[in-house]
């Protein structure tokens, strides 16, 4: 039913992973069931057959980019929305048994991403340990756990779940490194706007115009939509053809945003909507504000603008 909460919700799995503690964050998912899924794709194609009512997947990291298989799958297939968005701070530590030292160990069990992301720090407390890579943050917990490596880099959900002691924590070599994640449902009456909202769309320019992504970029611009993300990736199709993928400040019920849609529907060979909704919030306060339309582009001016031209076609001049 329309407007009906989510109750099943899946996730990149497996469990003890960021995306579970993410998914964690989301209070309906507190009350709801949680099922870890192999993949995005499975994660994604769950919600699509009705299997599950939203899935949690990562967006893009501060330091490894945006998550290309995300986007592939945001881009093909039936139209899935965002609905949240959640931005974990990626915090990694060193788990092991208990009883087990820092320097008794020789094998470290890490995801290639988190080796990469705790390089700095592997290099200065651990130089003789080898490093073996494993398919998820749970997994190195897991393994760990299991005795199969002294030590693991993982999430301190998975450290918790596999009963490890934390022997280092926030181990990363960039303490401000973040992961951006998406909820996303069947497609659905958008929430409501807040007056701090992100609108994310799939753009194909049309490749035989002279300037089409200018095109693109001038129909936000105008209308002082402030363009805060975009990501290119092929289409498969040919070589040189991209879908890029845009995030925007504002609602699609904004006037001067949903001026922009029409602008973009006119311009471009296609456009998929992927959902309106509201920006991330941190407990503290922190993180970037809105940035106001400039002079004459806000919501009140668009609709003072429409109101001044319906009196000139009915003859009204004052």
């Amino acid at each position: 039913m329309p407007g009906t909460p989510p109750t099943r919700f899946v996730y990149l799995g497996p469990e003890g992973t960021f995306a579970e503690q993410a998914l964690r964050t989301v209070p309906a998912a507190e009350h709801g069931t949680r099922t870890p899924a192999r993949s995005v794709g499975e994660a994604l194609e769950s919600v699509r057959a009705g299997d599950a009512d939203a899935a949690l997947v990562p967006l893009e990291n501060s330091i490894g980019g945006a998550v290309g298989v995300t986007l592939d799958e945001l881009a093909e297939g039936q139209p899935l929305v965002i609905t949240r968005e959640v931005i974990l701070p990626v915090e990694f530590v060193l788990g092991a048994r208990p009883g087990v030292t820092l320097a008794s160990i020789r094998s470290v069990a890490a995801h290639p991403q988190a080796s990469t992301q705790c390089r700095g720090w592997l290099r200065t407390y651990l130089p003789d340990a080898t490093v073996v890579d494993v398919l998820s943050n749970g997994a190195a917990a897991a393994g760990a756990a299991g005795s199969e490596y002294d030590a693991a880099i993982c999430a301190p959900i998975g450290a918790t779940r596999h009963r490890l002691a934390v022997l280092a924590d926030k181990i990363a070599d960039h303490t401000d490194a973040v992961t951006r994640f998406a909820l996303l449902s069947r497609p659905g009456p958008p929430p409501p706007p807040t007056g701090d909202d992100v609108t994310s769309l799939a753009v194909y320019i049309a490749h035989d115009r002279v300037g089409a992504l200018l095109s693109v970029l001038m129909e936000l611009a105008v209308r002082g939509v402030n363009l805060t993300r975009i990501e290119s990736r092929p289409t498969g199709e040919a070589l040189g053809r991209y879908v890029f993928f845009l995030d925007c400040t504002g609602h699609v019920a904004d006037v001067r945003l949903g001026e922009a849609l029409q602008g973009l529907r006119r311009v471009c060979a296609d456009v998929r909507f992927l959902g309106s909704y509201p920006r991330h919030r941190w407990a503290d306060g922190a993180g970037d504000r809105p940035v106001p339309a400039p002079a004459g582009l806000s919501d009140a001016d668009y609709l003072d603008a429409a109101a001044w031209l319906a009196r000139l076609r009915v003859g009204e001049l004052s």
